[in-house]
């Protein structure tokens, strides 16, 4: 049964990455307490919350004194343990439920839980071994793309296929034993959009503006907004993102990542139910932050307005730029020009990584066009290829 949960109550949260160090920070204007579990002492997310329980995500007796001292629990990453959401579920007040991590966690399940919604998802076939890899490319022809159907992220798990001969590789590395795999087939995408969608255990629906991506080694590099499509595509990208979070019973938030492929229109790639990496930008371009919308939701306050009142370019920080980025902020280099005003997000990580995601510049600019000229003319991202 639904709750509505009132400022000033705490909100536990299962992960202490960046995803919940800015939902507590979102949270703390709204009046809400935190406490994080996490097995990293000092977390990104505990650094600015009351508490942390430093433990692993599978530690029952952990998970349980967070629940003692919270008011509701969310999760920030869908990776935490599934048994434990579940125990937590039986014993706390866990609006999201353990039921969408165990449909989001599995891809095979995903996708059929999204036809199940009656959205579109690129042809797909299970594999289980050579046998049914080979069938799959019959029917499905090449390219394609072979994943895992648990864990991977980040391009993690997946590897493309792009004839016949390359399966038998393909297989033997992400095979293992009891790896369910499935095989995609690979989609000629003009443009990767992900449109976040807000629904509150009442059935309430918002969506944000639909964030047209850039990935750089698999990793996300830029999310512009307004997305580069037509007005029509961005009406049906939103249509089809309210259709899964009503179809998946979501409650909080649920980030559908799309490819959108010219006139053979849009399909679904993955969902995330949780804030995601391209809808930073909505901290500062919208009316209500991703995070602020995520508390009111599973809080079961009404949601908010989500106009954009400023297009935004939002661009990764990667271990790799960091030191560079925060030499230039220490310079006076990091400053508004040519209209585009840069905000600087950084999230605490004990330990900086190559391709590991340190924090994040938004640009704020009278369109996207000189925010995107900031972050090419910065130099920072030299090595992610460049702005777009």
């Amino acid at each position: 049964m639904s709750r509505t949960i009132l400022p000033g109550s705490t909100v536990g949260v299962l992960g202490g990455g960046q995803l919940g160090r800015m939902l507590a920070l979102a949270g703390g204007h709204m009046g809400y307490r935190f406490v994080v579990l996490d097995p990293t002492p000092n977390a990104p997310a505990g650094q600015v919350s009351s508490g942390q329980v430093v433990a692993a995500y599978d530690d029952r007796e952990a998970a349980g004194r967070l629940a003692a001292s919270s008011d509701v629990i969310t999760y920030e990453f869908e990776n935490v343990d599934a048994g434990v959401a579940g125990m937590l579920e039986r014993e706390a007040y866990v609006p999201q439920g353990s039921r969408l991590l165990h449909t989001t966690q599995h891809r095979l399940r995903e996708k059929r839980a999204v036809e199940e919604a009656g959205v579109r998802v690129a042809p797909y076939e299970p594999v289980r071994d050579g046998e049914d890899l080979r069938a799959a490319l019959r029917r499905l022809g090449t390219p394609c793309v072979l994943k895992t159907a648990t864990g991977g992220y980040d391009g993690r798990g997946q590897r493309v296929i792009r004839s016949e001969d390359e399966a038998p590789a393909a297989l033997s590395e992400l095979s293992g034993e009891g790896t369910e795999l499935v095989l995609e087939r690979f989609v000629r995408f003009e443009k990767e959009l992900s449109v976040i969608a807000a629904r509150t255990p009442g059935g309430e629906v918002r969506t944000f503006p639909p964030a047209e991506n850039v990935h750089v080694d698999n990793i996300l590099h830029l999310s512009i907004v307004p997305a580069r499509i037509p007005r029509e595509v961005q009406e049906e990208a939103r249509r089809m993102a309210v259709r899964v979070a009503e179809g998946l019973g979501v409650v909080g938030l649920v980030a559908v990542e799309m490819f959108w492929a010219g006139g053979d229109g849009l399909y679904v790639n993955e969902l995330a139910p949780r804030p995601h990496n391209s809808g930073h930008y909505t901290i500062e371009a919208c009316a209500t932050s991703q995070f602020e919308q995520h508390l009111r939701a599973i809080c079961n306050l009404p949601l908010g307005p989500t106009d954009l009142l400023t297009p935004a370019v939002m661009v990764n920080v990667l271990g790799e730029h960091l030191e560079p980025l925060v030499r230039a902020l220490s310079e006076g280099r990091i400053a508004a020009r040519g209209g585009a005003v840069p905000k600087v997000h950084l999230y605490g990580k004990a330990e900086s990584r190559p391709k590991r995601k340190m924090g994040h510049v938004t640009l704020l600019a009278p369109e996207t066009g000189a925010a995107l000229r900031w972050v090419e003319e910065s130099g920072l991202w030299k090595a992610q290829g460049g702005a777009a």
